[in-house]
């Protein structure tokens, strides 16, 4: 009996939050809910568990329950790698584009032509969104044109058609 009022005051405590996520997420608290309630109806009702165990082909219902259990935490855990997953390829992406955005000329390389710092920065960027296979990558900013995979030249200013 004292461990039915403890698992009942635990579930309660779930079905609470259930419902306080329900505008956050209402296809996860009401699955949340769902679970609960099956949760205090076979607290209260082991031998139901029982049944249902038996008539699946499993012994017992505790042995049921923690088969649904190891499942559902399974299927939990998977559901939190895909989603860290997806927050480091974004978090990647993002510093990426804020290393192109803050990017510098190396030090000897800056000013040496007499250009402003910001057509070497886009040089720079020019460089480092160029594809690898040999195709050619064009910087909008200030029409500098460079080829992935070729000697080491300078950046040439692309030919406009008149």
């Amino acid at each position: 009996m004292i461990a039915q009022v403890i698992l009942s005051i635990l579930l309660a405590g779930i079905l609470i939050y259930a419902f306080s996520e329900y505008a956050r997420s209402p296809v996860v608290a009401v699955l949340a809910a769902f679970i609960t309630t099956a949760g205090l109806y076979f607290v209260w009702m082991p031998e139901h568990s029982t049944q249902l165990a038996e008539l699946v082909g499993i012994g017992r219902g505790v042995d049921l329950i923690l088969y649904i259990w190891v499942c559902l935490s399974l299927i939990v855990v998977l559901n939190l790698h895909l989603k860290l997953r997806t927050q480091m390829e974004l978090i990647t992406a993002l510093a990426r584009k804020i290393a192109l955005a803050n990017a510098q000329a190396p030090r000897g390389q800056g000013r040496s032509c007499g250009r402003s710092v910001t057509c070497c920065r886009g040089a720079i960027a020019a460089r480092a969104l160029a594809p690898r296979s040999g195709e050619r990558a064009q910087d909008s900013t200030n029409g500098l044109v460079r080829v992935r995979g070729a000697r080491k030249l300078p950046l040439t200013p692309t030919l406009s058609p008149p």
